[in-house]
C-alpha cells in the first residue's frame, strides 16, 4: 500500500461544489482507498492505495468524485516525501522576520513547458512574489490573497498545467498528518 494525499481545487468555496467530507471518505473507502482521513472542507485526504502512481490515482478520484458528487474537479495527489521537501525548502522563510501568513504553496499537477514558467514570471502580479521549483510555486502575498492579482486561475492559465494553492499552516498541517500515521 502507498499514502498518498489528493489536493482537490474548488470545492466548498463560497457555496460552489459543495461535497460533505463524511460522504467523500465513505465514497472512496467503497471504492478500495484505505485509512481515509480528511482534513478540513477544503478538500484534503490522506489515503492508501495499492496505486503508486499518482496520475493513476488523480484520475481515479476525479472519475470518483464526477460518479458519486456531479462535479469536475481537479485533483494534484503527492506524497510525504513533496511536503518534507515544501517544508524545507521554501525559499521565503530565509527572510528576516517572515509573515507565516503570507505564504502559501501551489502545487502542480504536472511539470510545465519552460515557455509557460517565463510566461508567469512575466504576468504582471506585483507586489506578490513566486519562486517556481519543479511542481512547486512558492508564492508570498505582500496584499491580502483575496486581493491579489496572483489568482490559481492565472497560475492554471499562464502554466497550462492544473493547480491547487495551500496555505503555509495548512501546508505544514499536512505533513504533520503524514507523520503521525507513520509514528502510529
Amino acid at each position: 500500500m502507498k499514502s498518498h494525499l489528493a489536493l482537490l481545487r474548488g470545492i466548498n468555496v463560497s457555496g460552489q461544489k459543495l461535497i460533505k467530507m463524511e460522504a467523500l471518505r465513505k465514497a472512496m473507502e467503497d471504492n478500495g482507498y484505505q485509512n481515509v482521513k480528511t482534513y478540513i472542507q477544503s478538500g484534503n485526504i490522506l489515503f492508501d492505495s495499492l496505486e503508486n502512481s499518482p496520475e493513476a490515482v488523480e484520475n481515479q478520484i476525479h472519475d470518483l468524485i464526477e460518479k458519486y458528487f456531479g462535479f469536475d474537479v481537479s485533483v494534484v495527489v503527492i506524497n510525504q516525501e513533496t511536503l518534507e521537501s515544501v517544508s524545507k525548502n521554501n525559499p521565503y522563510l530565509k527572510e528576516k522576520e517572515i509573515d507565516l501568513k503570507k505564504l502559501y504553496i501551489t502545487f502542480l499537477c504536472s511539470m510545465p513547458a519552460e515557455e509557460n514558467i517565463e510566461l508567469l514570471k512575466k504576468a504582471n502580479f506585483e507586489p506578490d512574489e513566486i519562486i517556481i521549483k519543479d511542481r512547486i510555486v512558492f508564492m508570498k502575498y505582500n496584499n491580502p490573497a483575496g486581493n491579489s492579482k496572483l489568482t490559481n486561475k492565472l497560475i492554471e492559465s499562464k502554466l497550462k498545467v492544473k493547480a491547487t494553492a495551500r496555505n503555509w499552516n495548512t501546508t505544514l498541517k499536512l505533513l504533520q498528518l503524514f507523520q503521525e500515521r507513520d509514528s502510529a
